[in-house]
């Protein structure tokens, strides 16, 4: 008689803890595919090591480092599986890396909607960093020495070109900030739309965030916070009324969408429309109605909450479920070399990163 299969306990632990965190109820499942994509056998000879993985996105290159790292789980934020399959091959890049994957016995859990919805999660983390909730950085934004309120979009002198990607997360080395701060800016919010029905576990759950200030901010100040709380990016798109500048706009109020936010903002009547990424349209359309659009490239909007945020979480939540697991299988044989072990580590990527970096345009050095 075979043994049962089964996937490796610390996997099990994770899941729990994911479930427990981003409940699969809080997300969008009428298009949306979450939860467990991937359970790898568990095979007690060749046992990976308690590690979970951390990344936005599940490529190649991050397959490659779950392999390296021997991790027993990789929590993809965005689903490597979205649609049916009708075949598992190596001809195609994204199936490859999981077939890849489960011949080394990792699993794949993919949270996605449910973490934007949740509070806590990536909307509460966008609208922190637009209310200084999670930063000690200056209110005000006044231009430093070599600084202009000149239109930073004119170019006056030939550039050369370099281009540069945000770094991974796991690079930055994030400090763990803490949940409030005296420098939060006074304001009101709430889910764009609210879930429903409530869940009792996540109260204030919803897709998106409005923030609304109860005193107008300069826009050059949030432009500062955004820039800071995102780890000084090399830049990021902004589009402003034609008839406008910068430094003569004040924001009451925001819609905050994570990843793509022309559907979930659109029509809300916000002065800023902060998101990852918003088509050419719909971007013009909100200009044209006097509102400020701000987009971040679609992963950038999301891959900063990994590290400042799940990681804390995952550590906290995966401590109390290991516990449970190993006290569970303490007198399974076969689970007893997996279960001996109490340690275990949450990694965030370190080659995870969005497809698109930016050209920065530089001045030549002027000959002496």
């Amino acid at each position: 008689m075979s043994a049962p299969t089964t996937s490796a306990p610390f996997s099990q632990a994770v899941v729990r803890a994911m479930q427990k965190l981003y409940p699969r109820e809080l997300a969008d499942n009428s298009w949306d595919n979450t939860g467990l994509l991937l359970e790898a056998p568990f095979v007690p000879s060749r046992r990976q090591s308690n590690t979970a993985l951390l990344t936005i996105d599940l490529t190649k290159a991050v397959a490659d480092e779950a392999i390296t790292l021997k991790s027993s789980i990789v929590i993809a934020y965005h689903p490597i599986i979205f649609r049916g399959l009708k075949t598992l091959t190596l001809a195609n890049s994204q199936q490859q890396s999981l077939l890849r994957l489960a011949s080394h016995g990792i699993s794949v859990y993919s949270p996605h909607t449910a973490v934007d919805a949740a509070p806590g999660g990536l909307g509460d983390w966008l609208a922190d960093i637009v209310t200084g909730t999670r930063t000690s950085d200056s209110e005000s934004h006044e231009p430093t020495k070599g600084e202009s309120n000149e239109d930073p979009f004119i170019e006056k002198k030939r550039p050369t070109y370099t281009l540069n990607h945000h770094p991974s997360q796991a690079l930055l080395h994030f400090p763990k900030l803490p949940t409030t701060s005296t420098t939060t800016v006074p304001h009101r919010r709430q889910p764009v739309i609210p879930q429903s029905p409530e869940l009792a576990s996540h109260p204030g759950a919803g897709m998106g965030r409005i923030v609304r200030f109860n005193q107008p901010q300069p826009l050059p100040t949030l432009l500062d916070r955004i820039g800071k709380g995102l780890n000084n990016p090399k830049g990021f798109p902004i589009a402003i009324p034609q008839d406008k500048n910068i430094s003569d706009i004040e924001i009451r109020s925001v819609g905050i969408c994570a990843g793509s936010g022309a559907s979930l903002l659109a029509g809300l009547d916000v002065d800023l429309l902060f998101t990852g990424e918003m088509d050419h349209h719909a971007a013009l359309a909100a200009i044209e109605k006097g509102q400020v659009v701000i987009s971040l490239f679609h992963s950038n909007s999301e891959r900063g909450f990994l590290a400042e945020v799940l990681r804390g979480q995952l550590e906290e939540t995966v401590q109390e479920e290991w516990a449970k697991v190993r006290e569970e299988g303490k007198d399974n044989e076969e689970l007893k070399e997996a279960l001996a072990e109490e340690d275990f580590e949450i990694e965030v990527s370190e080659v995870d990163r969005d497809p698109y970096g930016i050209v920065v345009l530089k001045s030549e050095v002027e000959k002496a």
